[in-house]
This record gives structure tokens, sequence and C-alpha cells, in this order.
């Protein structure tokens, strides 16, 4: 892995143009473009080892850009995950865990300030194209969370009756998803459409990056934050006509062209505009691959488990951060970062004061700026359900604590759209050092009891602040989501 980056760290210097960068701090009101992929796996991107398809935008805003290798989702799952991405704050801490499902009366509390609302306080246009999935009721939509415009889904686009081959359940079989409405295509407070079928679904990306551009090319005279949460490919997974077929990994290689050919379209708009050199495009996903879809998930480039879990392969997610004025081109990051730090980090650009209330994330702009000496975030905690510490992370250390958890390991997955079964175990109390062992195979602890001791200090911290469940504490600075009464 060591040697690998290095190869791509060399033919990225070796194509970078010289450019004079500029200190964050001398830039006003910057454009912030913030691309989220749902499901998308740390080896889904070609930096990290994809096959069999082809994804040059991505790669062109990799080489243009900053690639991170050691970047995080606070947690596996939709809900919470899209929470700690728009608030800077452990979901746990909010009360938001899992995925809220159609009929969940709980949502983002009208009390969080989101990065939408920080930046309309500084007279950014500000839209999202894509999946909320932080309360569908109208008190929870993105227009009552700072956003001017929403076109897009309220929750994941597996969340419908229908099953899956894509047509209507009409007997017991599943009867949860029986119960499911229609899955509704809103746009600001309102329904516009359903979405009914898999050829619905196979148009959204098209129809979401066509808003993205018509959002840009309508704001080219104000700065913008536009927010663009694909629901995929999160399953089940559709594409266009246009790239059905083009890829020889089959349709979840077709999807993942399909998704450059938005980031594509989406840059190429930015510099049509004459705004490419001082918007910051950010390309992460929220968290790693559905395993147990075969064919239809993405891989986690060798990384452990996936989604659902608290394992690298389901936190550790491919990053992308461009910005011309900013950051060198080529360059790569091998700091711990983590969604949560969007949020401080964009304040700091916007030179907006953060909410009084607690604030998990860090300003990462000293990485931005290529600060070889900085290391603002040294310690990461994996959460998991509703408030359970299943690992600390310090610098190249990770403390696994003794938790139940699903796994993707001996079972096998199923195919074209199918999921496969979990298996389950108890994950043993292990220490892993992540720059020797990424797959997390070999427990070391006996042999460093001084590094277990530290992490443990570290994680005493976090059972105080936020709780542990696992332990039963409870924490002391915690906030409620939002509900209807």
């Amino acid at each position: 892995m060591k040697n690998i980056l290095f190869i791509i760290s060399l033919c990225f210097i070796s194509c970078s143009k010289d450019r004079t960068l500029q200190k964050i701090s001398s830039i006003e009101n910057p454009n912030i473009v913030l691309i989220f992929m749902d499901d998308l796996g740390y080896g889904d991107i070609m930096q990290f080892g994809s096959i069999n398809y082809e994804t040059p935008h991505i790669n062109k805003l990799a080489k243009e850009g900053m690639l991170f290798t050691n970047f995080y989702s606070v947690q596996a799952v939709c809900s919470a995950s899209r929470a700690a991405l728009l608030t800077g704050s452990y979901p746990n801490r909010m009360g938001i865990s899992g995925a809220l499902m159609p009929y969940s009366t709980t949502g983002l509390n009208e009390n969080e300030i989101t990065i939408a609302e920080l930046l309309k306080e500084k007279g950014y246009a500000t839209s999202i194209f894509g999946k909320w999935h932080l309360g569908f009721q109208e008190k929870f939509l993105p227009l009552n969370h700072g956003f001017d415009t929403f076109l897009g889904l309220p929750y994941s686009n597996d969340m419908w009756p229908v099953d899956f081959d894509g047509n209507q359940i009409s007997d017991s079989s599943d009867w949860r998803k029986k119960s499911y409405p229609q899955l509704p295509l809103i746009e600001n407070f309102n329904k516009i459409d359903e979405i009914r079928t898999l050829e619905d679904q196979a148009k959204l990306t098209t129809l979401l990056t066509e808003r993205s551009v018509e959002f840009i090319n309508n704001n080219k005279d104000n700065p913008f934050f536009l927010y663009v949460p694909h629901p995929m490919p999160h399953v089940p997974i559709a594409v266009s006509n246009k790239f059905k077929g083009k890829s020889p990994q089959g349709l979840y290689g077709d999807l993942m062209m399909e998704i450059d050919w938005s980031v594509g379209e989406i840059v190429k708009a930015l510099k049509q505009n004459n705004l490419e050199e001082n918007t910051l495009v950010i390309f992460t996903s929220d968290n790693g691959p559905w395993l147990n879809f075969g064919n239809h998930a993405g891989s986690t480039g060798g990384l452990r488990e996936g989604k659902g879990t608290s394992f690298e392969g389901g936190q550790r997610v491919p990053t992308i951060m461009k910005w011309p004025k900013v950051i060198s081109a080529g360059s790569i990051s091998n700091n711990i970062a983590a969604t949560i730090d969007v949020f401080p980090t964009i304040a700091n650009i916007v030179s907006s004061e953060l909410p009084k209330h607690k604030i998990d994330g860090v300003d990462i702009s000293s990485i931005l700026e290529g600060r070889r000496d900085s290391n603002p975030r040294d310690h990461l905690y994996y959460y998991y359900g509703k408030n359970n510490l299943e690992a600390v992370r310090k610098d190249n250390w990770k403390l696994v604590f003794p938790h139940e958890s699903r796994s993707y390991k001996n079972v096998l997955p199923k195919n074209d759209g199918h999921p496969g079964p979990y298996s389950k175990f108890t994950a043993e109390y292990a220490l892993y050092n992540l720059r020797r062992d990424p797959g997390e195979e070999y427990n070391v602890k006996e042999l460093y009891p001084e590094i277990v001791k530290e992490l443990e200090d570290l994680a005493e911290i976090a059972r105080n602040d936020l709780g542990d469940d696992l332990n039963n504490r409870i924490g002391n600075n915690l906030r409620e989501p939002g509900t209807i009464e």
C-alpha cells in the first residue's frame, strides 16, 4: 500500500502545474461544492484500486487537488453520517442514529446549525440536489435547515414498496417494505413525482446533475453552496441508457461511470463560468459498501468489513478536495480527518463563528494549505448504534472494544440487486497498527500495553462526554433530535 501511494505521489508531482497558492485568510467567500456519495467504498476510485471502469473526471479531480488516505465518516450508516457532515458533531451527540425510516417521527433538531445555515448568514445561495434523510416531515426538510432550494429524495432509494427485481410487492413476503409509501421526489416542500420503477431510478443521476449545473449557472455572480448527496451507489442501482452496458464490471461499473460524468459536468460548469479557481470541491462518501449485495456493491480496497460496522471498511471513505487557489495539485494527505471536520473548516474559510454548542470537528484548513507539520486531528472515536463506543484511533493505532457486530465474512453475498445474509460475531478486545495492518488482522495488544493504556484513557474522555451504552455510561453533553408532536 505504501509503495502504491508513493508511485501515485510521484505521478501526481510530475503532473502538477506550477501556480502561486494563496492563504485561506486572504480569500473572501469562495464557492463550496460538496458531493456526497452513498455507500461508495474506499476501493471504488481508481487511486485506491478500482478496476474495469474508467473515472477520468474523478481522476482529474485528484490530480488537480488533494487525495485523503485516512478520511472517515464518523458513523457507517445513512442518517447518522449526514447529520455529522452537515453539523460538525458526532451524530450520537444529537440523538441521531441509524437510518431514519419513512414513518419515523424524528429528524434533525431545529436548534442544530448546518453548513447551509452558516453560509446563508454570509450571503451564500444554498441548494441541495439529492438525498436528504434527516427527517421527511416539513419541519425537518432542507428549507428549514438553511437551504434555498431542494430537489431529491427524503430518504434512501430502497425505502419503497418494490421488491429486489423492481416489482410492486403484492404479498406479505416483505411486510416492512409493503407498508412503505411510494418513494416521493420532492421539490422544496412539495411532492412533484413518485419513483415507482427502476427506470425512474435510472433518471435520478442525470436529473440531479442537470439541476446542479443550472444552479451554478444561475449563481455565477454571487457565492454559493451546492450540496449534491447522490442517492447511489446505494442499492437499488440504476443507470441511464447513455451508460448502460459501458463497463466490463457490469451495472456497478456503469453507475460509477455515470457518477464520474456527473462530477465532470459540475466541474465543467464551474470552469465555463470562470469559477473553478475559487471553488472548493469536496468529494466523499457517507460510509463504506453494502457488501452482501455482491456485484451491486462496491469495494473496500482491502479494508476490513463494510457498511454498518466500525471497522475500517465501514468508516474509512475515499475523499478528494480541490481548490486551485489554495490546494497544491496532486497532493496527498495521510492525516486523520473526518466528515465532522468539514463544518468548522468551512466556518474558518468564510470567517464565521462556530455555534455555542459543542462542535466535535476540527478545522483542517492547515492541511488544505499544505502545512506539513500540521496535525489538527490526532484521534477519532468510532461510535455505532444509539451510543456505542466501539473503537478509538490515535495516530496509527486503533483500539477496538468488545462489541456485537454484523459481518460480511463466512457468508456468500447475492447478486443483481438481491441481498445476501449477514453473519454476526463478537469483536475481540484488540489493538491494531493501521499503518502496517489496515485490514485489522493482527491483534498486537500484548506487545504494546502502553499504547492500550493511552487509548483507554482517550476512550474514557469520550465516555464522560458522549457516553457509551456498551458500558452503561451516560454522556454529559448530549442533545436531542427534533420530534413531531
